[in-house]
């Protein structure tokens, strides 16, 4: 997953989708202390992908928030 892709989506599409990972990240993280997870490097990918949907979240947000703020003249 690219933030150039998760640019593309909307907000509703970026939740749906952390919601979906942060459980991934759950169940990624009861299988590593448990030794069965064969690939822990799915955690470093799966914590990665968390942190490109909050970026470009936080992105959106500070836009919308620039947009909406009129500088007052003097």
């Amino acid at each position: 997953m690219k933030a150039e892709e998760i640019r593309d989506w909307d907000e509703v599409e970026i939740e749906a989708r952390l919601k979906e990972l942060r459980e991934e990240q759950f169940k990624l993280r009861f299988q590593l202390s448990m030794m069965e997870l064969e690939n822990p490097n799915l955690c470093r990918q799966v914590r990665r992908d968390i942190a490109r949907l909050e970026t470009v979240k936080k992105e959106r947000e500070l836009t919308a928030t620039e947009s909406n703020h009129i500088p007052e003249e003097a």
